[in-house]
């Protein structure tokens, strides 16, 4: 039976969209080699992965603003190097992204420990932050004063996003005061989000970087912030362990941005005076 043109044409075309599609399934499949400077040079484009808020990166008006953006874009003039800059508030899931090499760079601001020091590389300091305690003030809450011995964290319970670094030392704290502490990790809500519940009395503690307590507290006067949950930590952006020469780049643009002023510049409009310094 001799089969007409345009059927046979009919099928030619289904192959040909099956093969098509056959190659772009292997080719999704396929693992992404880790890219250093020199193929993030070829390519022009450096991946960024920040948070959504003011730390990170956050729309107000018509403007794009945030810490690590400013950071960024001071670093792409340096570079000449298109920043693609991508939103996500989980930061296991950005490590994640990172060891799948969907991005370059992790831009916000993680403590440097001993535990991901071995799976990752760090820049020099970012900052220098700590993990507090927001709770209300007592004007703002039946006249009760605010915690300020952490012995008294025994039995309360303690707000923090999913995957917080916070959450390891809350897990030591509990060991330092010999009772139990209630950790509530938070999958649908930012440290931000966190506080303003605290504020409203949602709940009645959270723990969060000083940095975003203390830009919280501008628009936010119930929430009292003066209670130390960790000491002082040095943070800074993350890499992989196969970007040695981005790292040694993103060390050299740094301070280039210090030596300037205008590091000093973008952190004073954001957090004010510098912690520990």
């Amino acid at each position: 039976m001799i089969k007409s043109p345009k059927l046979i044409f009919l099928y030619m075309l289904i192959l040909s969209a099956v093969t098509i599609a056959m190659v772009m399934l292997y080719n999704s499949n396929r693992p992404v080699p880790p890219r250093d400077y020199p193929e993030i040079c070829s390519d022009g484009i450096l991946r960024i992965v920040t948070e959504y808020n003011q730390s990170g990166y956050f729309v107000s008006g018509d403007a794009i603003e945030g810490f690590q953006y400013e950071l960024s874009r001071a670093i792409s003039e340096l570079s000449g190097l298109e920043i693609q800059t991508f939103l996500e508030m989980s930061l296991s899931e950005s490590f994640s992204g990172l060891a799948n090499n969907k991005y370059d760079i992790i831009a916000r601001n993680i403590p440097v420990t001993s535990e991901i020091k071995d799976n990752y590389l760090f820049t020099d300091p970012i900052v220098f932050n700590k993990q507090v305690l927001v709770q209300r003030t007592a004007e703002a809450n039946h006249s009760i004063s605010p915690i300020r011995n952490q012995l008294e964290l025994a039995e309360k319970k303690l707000y923090i996003p999913e995957n917080s670094p916070a959450l390891l030392r809350i897990i030591n704290l509990q060991h330092e005061i010999g009772d139990t502490i209630y950790i509530i990790q938070e999958n649908r809500y930012s440290s931000e989000q966190l506080i303003i519940m605290v504020a409203k009395g949602d709940i009645d503690y959270a723990v969060c970087d000083l940095q975003i307590a203390a830009i919280s507290k501008k628009i936010l006067p119930e929430i009292d912030i003066d209670t130390d949950i960790s000491f002082t930590q040095l943070q800074a952006w993350a890499v992989r362990k196969e970007s040695p020469i981005l790292l040694d780049s993103l060390n050299r643009w740094f301070r280039m941005i210090r030596d300037h002023g205008i590091y000093d510049e973008i952190y004073k409009r954001y957090y004010g005076n510098k912690i520990g310094k």
